[in-house]
């Protein structure tokens, strides 16, 4: 019998609880929104209720995105851009739809990584229950937003998002060392960041590239980021979740295509190809992404106006 329990291991009961009940949750809200769009008009049925499996591009989105997202590159930028492209699901419902949908395969990139990467476990801990924080604020926030500050947060994610894959393909602002843990008022101040972090994720800036600048600014080696990002996303990611579930703010289609992708793609980079070079890759996700934000910012400029146009209709007709 072993002298004391691994601290690992409470982490993974924890976040198999928390994956599960997002689960049965996510079923059970389905079949509530199912049976009410089932009884009421065609308009005004739910993006959240069943109306039959993910097709094909859902799924490939989910396979690619969530490929990347373990070799390192991040899954949110990459996933709101492709969404857009192809007007998957409503820009307010993108947020919610990545949270929920890409939670089962990050589960599985966090107990893969938390498992064979060594971390200080205060460290990991305090920065993850940060980052589950953060989250909690965030969504709350992000769930009763209206669709046009939705547009405009997620237009800036992504030219944020594109900055860091700039700052990453040329090795900017990554200083990096050989510590596995933080103390003190670096341990504060890292923790301070991952709960910013927690709340910007909710509006689709993924945390990924920003922490592993922040890792490697504290001294630490960067292999310590990702069990640290994909840990604190996979707690948070299942907290924010429950919150869009509620509000009835994502796609299930389209949540479904990113979780039933994304699974086996996970496996696939961890135990398969485990590195590629991916310059050129970031390249082409900075040239999409780019993209992708002037789609974003355009929409929500549209949406304003429409917005104040049917403001002064109201007041001309009062």
């Amino acid at each position: 019998m072993p002298d004391s329990i691994d601290p690992r291991a409470f982490l993974f009961a924890a976040l198999a609880l928390l994956a599960a009940y997002l689960l049965f949750t996510w079923y059970r809200s389905a079949v509530a929104a199912t049976r009410a769009s089932a009884t009421s008009a065609p308009e005004d049925a739910r993006g959240d209720a069943w109306t039959g499996p993910p097709n094909f591009y859902e799924n490939a989105v989910g396979f690619v995105t969530n490929f990347f997202d373990t070799l390192g590159i991040g899954s949110f930028a990459p996933t709101t851009s492709l969404f857009k492209l192809r007007q998957v699901v409503p820009d307010e419902n993108i947020p919610g739809t990545m949270m929920i949908g890409h939670t089962p395969p990050v589960v599985i990139q966090a107990f893969i990584f938390i498992a064979i990467i060594s971390v200080d476990p205060v460290t990991l801990f305090t920065m993850l229950v940060a980052a589950v924080l953060g989250a909690w604020l965030g969504a709350g926030v992000v769930a009763r937003l209206p669709r046009y500050r939705i547009q405009v947060g997620m237009g800036i994610a992504l030219l944020i998002a594109a900055v860091t894959f700039v700052l990453a393909i040329f090795d900017i602002a990554a200083v990096g060392g050989d510590a596995t843990g933080l103390s003190g008022a670096n341990l504060a101040i890292a923790s301070a960041v991952m709960l910013v972090l927690g709340a910007l994720m909710t509006i689709g800036i993924g945390m990924y590239a920003p922490t592993m600048i922040v890792i490697s600014l504290m001294g630490m080696n960067p292999a310590v980021a990702f069990p640290i990002m994909m840990g604190a996303s996979a707690f948070l990611m299942p907290v924010a979740g429950l919150r869009f579930l509620k509000a009835g703010r994502y796609g299930l289609k389209a949540a479904l295509g990113l979780a039933i992708g994304g699974v086996p793609a996970v496996l696939i980079a961890a135990f398969i190809v485990k590195s590629l070079p991916l310059n050129y890759m970031r390249w082409l996700v900075v040239v999409v992404v780019l993209y992708a934000a002037i789609l974003m910012l355009r929409s929500a400029v549209q949406e304003r106006r429409k917005r104040s146009t049917g403001t002064a209709d109201q007041e001309v007709r009062s």
